[in-house]
């Protein structure tokens, strides 16, 4: 057993910066690079990216950035664990595969977590008795199953741990949790219990710190965030973790940004309910129990956490089509900025009634005023406003209702308020509105599989 393993977060989402993973492997030493690309409307790009194309559904940038790192993980011993693979993990690995060989890397062992993708099962699970029923609203998922865009369970540690035992040098999964890519080293290395929840919980928060990539070095911190050196180059986060469970998030030396105790805790409460019951399927982790301490610059200790067991299901993730929606923007100029916009929204909410349009949903955002605050925006001098966009945005279930929306934006231009700008992007044009649906399902119905590909 190790004393400790060094993991490093690359990636916080699909689009962070490009060049994270290849500093997380240069500039320092670790053992394995953990990157987190998927999010809920991830998975519904890419399932129809895959509906396009059977060669893609996968995080494509993935492979390039492979092709730069592989010489070095390879030399370094480094594993690279990611749920890059999206909807299509096989053919991701196949092209890292096929990058790998370009390389001539020599001996490459890839393996692929299946069985999250429940797109083409929805109708066996329903008659097992498995209604799918939205987590919010408890509508059975029948009543959106023609509609279904994509379908993904969250697998936990286990599947990438399976993968380990059997030698991949590089795991490539479909939907799993963000937290399941770093707990599992930390099962393999230390051969942990997957029953001593405790450490479940362990690994599961420092998966958690992890995940966001940056956020718990210092970016987007809303403490003294001026404080933070050097964002240019700013440092993503490395979990030193030892045998008891016990983790220093750290980062590397010649890297900009801050770990700190305050980008640690800010990070913990980032995106969880209950903070007593953070639901995995590997554990069910008790953050009002983690411990934190600052030690010399730039490390954290997390301990003390607790944990009690995983539940009996595991949580799907589904998409599917809810219609549509255009937004116009127009800029409208100093003097009287704010009320020349709220003129022109109220001009164009009433041509709307004159046409007859039904929406399910007509929103106004007045942008320099209250497009984040809406309501809760304080009113403001308008003699001190030099301009303000006026955002307009419309959703309906029919297409041609969202069209005729459109054809009424760039007439405002010259048939209302004075002094406006700013119509450069043209006609807006109906998209797709992609609806998130959570659901439950018994483990029991479904499995992963985990296969690996050789590169000899």
């Amino acid at each position: 057993m190790k004393e400790k393993i060094r993991i490093a977060s690359g990636q916080g989402f699909w689009g962070d910066l490009v060049d994270a993973p290849y500093h997380q492997v240069t500039k320092g030493d670790i053992d394995y690079l953990v990157m987190d690309y998927l999010a809920e409307v991830t998975m519904s790009i890419m399932q129809k990216q895959k509906n396009r194309n059977p060669n893609l559904g996968y995080a494509i940038d993935l492979v390039d950035l492979m092709k730069k790192i592989l010489p070095i993980t390879k030399k370094k011993d480094i594993k690279v664990i990611t749920n890059g693979g999206g909807v299509n993990p096989v053919a991701c690995a196949d092209a890292i595969l096929e990058a790998a060989m370009d390389l001539d890397i020599g001996k490459l062992d890839v393996a692929v977590v299946l069985g999250d993708n429940i797109l083409n099962c929805i109708d066996d699970i329903i008659e097992k008795g498995c209604l799918l029923e939205n987590m919010e609203t408890n509508e059975p998922i029948a009543t959106v199953k023609d509609k279904l865009l994509s379908a993904n369970v969250y697998f936990g540690a286990m599947p990438i741990v399976e993968a380990l035992n059997r030698g991949a040098d590089i795991v490539i999964t479909g939907r799993t949790t963000d937290t399941g890519l770093t707990l599992a080293p930390m099962i393999y290395e230390f051969g942990w219990d997957n029953k001593n929840f405790d450490l479940m919980a362990a690994g599961t928060v420092a998966g958690h710190i992890l995940e966001c990539g940056a956020q718990s070095t210092g970016g987007n911190f809303l403490g003294d965030w001026e404080s933070i050196e050097n964002f240019t180059e700013i440092g993503f986060p490395i979990a030193e973790a030892y045998p008891n469970g016990e983790v220093i998030i750290t980062k590397h030396d010649n890297t900009g940004g801050k770990v700190s105790f305050d980008t640690i805790a800010e990070q913990l409460v980032y995106e969880i309910g209950n903070p007593a019951e953070y639901i995995t399927p590997d554990c069910v982790a008790d953050f009002t129990s983690i411990k934190l301490k600052d030690l010399e610059k730039d490390r954290v200790k997390v301990y003390n956490v607790k944990g009690k067991p995983e539940t009996e299901f595991y949580k799907v993730s589904c998409s599917y089509h809810n219609g549509y929606s255009a937004t116009g923007t127009l800029t409208y100029s100093w003097p009287q900025a704010l009320t020349k916009a709220k003129k022109a929204d109220r001009i164009l909410r009433k041509r709307l009634e004159y046409l007859n349009l039904q929406f399910d949903e007509i929103r106004s955002e007045y942008i320099g005023y209250n497009a984040t605050h809406e309501t809760l925006a304080p009113e403001l001098d308008e003699d001190k406003i030099n301009e303000i966009v006026l955002r307009f945005s419309v959703r309906a279930k029919d297409r041609k209702t969202v069209n005729r929306f459109g054809q009424e934006i760039a007439p405002l231009i010259l048939t209302g308020p004075p002094s406006v700008t700013g119509f450069a992007s043209g006609r807006p044009k109906p998209k797709d509105v992609i609806a998130y649906w959570p659901a439950l399902i018994p483990k029991n119905l479904v499995t992963p599989k985990v296969k690996i590909l050789e590169l000899k």
